[in-house]
């Protein structure tokens, strides 16, 4: 097996622990940082280090934050009336990019899964609980992954809120056919749920 000079092999071996990166990936990022100017790494390495120097969980949500609460949780004009579950801050970023939600979130930090052993107790769903009996919103959106344990983690998050003494109205975010996408080719499951999220047509 080709070895290269030790500092250059780690660096190929970190990088191919990233999601995503194979060993072919690995060597083009390792080779392609080797040609840049000191300065342009030397930042990438710090801003790699202020990650877990400088990164923590919102006390309120458990997205990434630089203080006690994250920007989402400090803004004054966000809906708190509305709470959005998610999984992972990375799912709440892709909603807060659609621009189209003006509410606030949670994130649970996974989802419950038999096969990976993540029970209720290893993400924040107490936590939730909690945050919606002391705040008492209008309605909490589950946006949890289409997948057989996001959809088992919703079902189980609507139920526990349903027993709570004044329940929100929860809700699930309609999952479908993506833009562009041909009908022909979706799988059926996609097309049911599709049917199942249609909303009425103004105009």
């Amino acid at each position: 097996m080709l070895k290269y000079a030790a500092p250059l092999q780690k660096l190929v071996e970190e990088l191919e622990k990233l999601p995503g990166i194979g060993p072919k990936s690995a060597q083009r990022l390792a080779f392609f940082l080797l040609s840049r100017p000191d300065d342009e790494v030397e930042a990438l390495g710090e801003a790699v280090l202020a990650l877990k120097s400088q990164i923590s969980l919102c006390s309120r949500c458990h997205n990434y934050t630089t203080g006690e609460l994250c920007p989402i949780c400090e803004d004054p004009h966000r809906d708190a009336s509305a709470i959005c579950v998610v999984e992972q801050a990375s799912d709440l970023m892709a909603l807060e990019r659609s621009g189209e939600y003006q509410g606030v979130y949670h994130v649970l930090g996974g989802a419950l899964s038999p096969v990976a052993d993540i029970k209720p107790s290893d993400l924040y769903v107490s936590d939730l609980l909690e945050r919606v009996r002391q705040v008492e919103p209008r309605e909490v959106i589950l946006a949890t992954s289409p997948t057989v344990e996001g959809d088992a983690t919703a079902e189980y998050l609507r139920q526990l809120i349903a027993q709570l003494p004044e329940p929100p109205q929860v809700t699930r975010i309609a999952l479908g056919l993506p833009v562009g996408g041909d009908l022909d080719y979706a799988d059926q499951v996609t097309v049911a749920r599709a049917l199942r999220g249609r909303t009425r047509m103004e105009g």
